[in-house]
């Protein structure tokens, strides 16, 4: 049940007060701004057999000449899967899990019934979501650990967190309401080469997402495709961090990441800011996240 009522379909997003907003806000030095979405195109690494982005323009110019300036314009129409590939963000509608009475439950222990139809979610769509503008922690365990990346089936543990966030030099660990970046170098093989980056990734285990779920955060993100570890801890229980993060504690992920530049510039708290595409139905969304140092 959700701390914020049993008809609650925000989530994490909830902490989001205006007090988060203004600390992260004190958080901001320099003013630059870190863009940590990737281009949504052709030839991205995809999970399944989900359908990579296409745009098309229907004739190029699609219309005109109108007035005496002859104005023309051009539309677009996008052909894929907006809400699921690229650097996408999972809504609270994403992930369901078979509980004790057999039903498929989500977040809030809303049950399939409740949640699911042929034409958008019913309930915990992203239209009900909020922009996110909180406190954002960059854990670099690739420089940390060392090497050009971390091990494919590498899973970070929370001893690792905790020597990352002291290398860092970061007193005050991930807590509510924040949001908390992995770099593993995973996204180095982003489009270089893809079926290495889809095979398997390195990312937090099961006893890392119950530690950041336990401290309230309200968004884990990552350089890689499921932001948790693959294949994790137990190879019975794929995609834990999921049912941990979304359907119990109604966390959200960020996916896909490009955290480079961050690493680069050794930024390991910022204000970082996310505003979802409020499309009715929908169980995630493209976006660019940043990160304001």
């Amino acid at each position: 049940p959700s701390a914020w009522g049993p008809q609650d379909e925000r989530g994490a997003n909830n902490r989001m007060t205006p007090a988060k907003v203004l600390e992260a806000a004190r958080l901001i030095k320099t003013g630059k701004v870190y863009p940590l979405g990737r281009v949504l195109e052709k030839g991205i690494p995809l999970f399944g057999e989900r359908l990579g982005a296409h745009v098309v323009i229907p004739g190029t110019p699609t219309g005109g000449p109108f007035g005496d300036h002859k104005l023309y314009y051009h539309d677009e129409l996008f052909v894929g899967e907006i809400g699921q590939i690229g650097s996408q963000f999972d809504g609270l509608g994403h992930i369901g899990m078979a509980a004790g009475d057999g039903k498929i439950r989500y977040y809030n222990g809303f049950t399939q019934e409740e949640v699911g139809s042929a034409y958008g979610l019913k309930k915990l769509g992203m239209e009900h979501l909020k922009p996110f503008f909180t406190r954002g922690i960059l854990l670099d365990v690739l420089a940390m650990k060392g090497g050009d990346r971390l091990p494919i089936d590498y899973v970070i543990t929370v001893a690792d967190i905790e020597q990352t966030l002291q290398r860092q030099g970061v007193k005050q660990p991930p807590g509510e309401g924040d949001a908390v970046l992995f770099r593993t170098g995973h996204g180095k093989l982003w489009k270089k080469d893809n079926a290495e980056y889809n095979k398997g990734c390195p990312g937090p285990g099961l006893t890392a997402g119950r530690w950041l779920a336990d401290r309230k955060i309200a968004v884990v993100g990552a350089d890689t495709w499921p932001v948790e570890a693959v294949p994790g801890e137990n190879a019975k229980l794929p995609f834990a961090c999921h049912t941990i993060w979304i359907t119990l504690n109604g966390i959200f992920i960020n996916e896909n990441l490009d955290l480079e530049e961050l690493a680069k510039d050794r930024v390991y708290e910022f204000a970082w800011s996310f505003n979802p595409l409020p499309l009715k139905g929908a169980t995630g969304g493209p976006g660019n996240s940043v990160a304001i140092a």
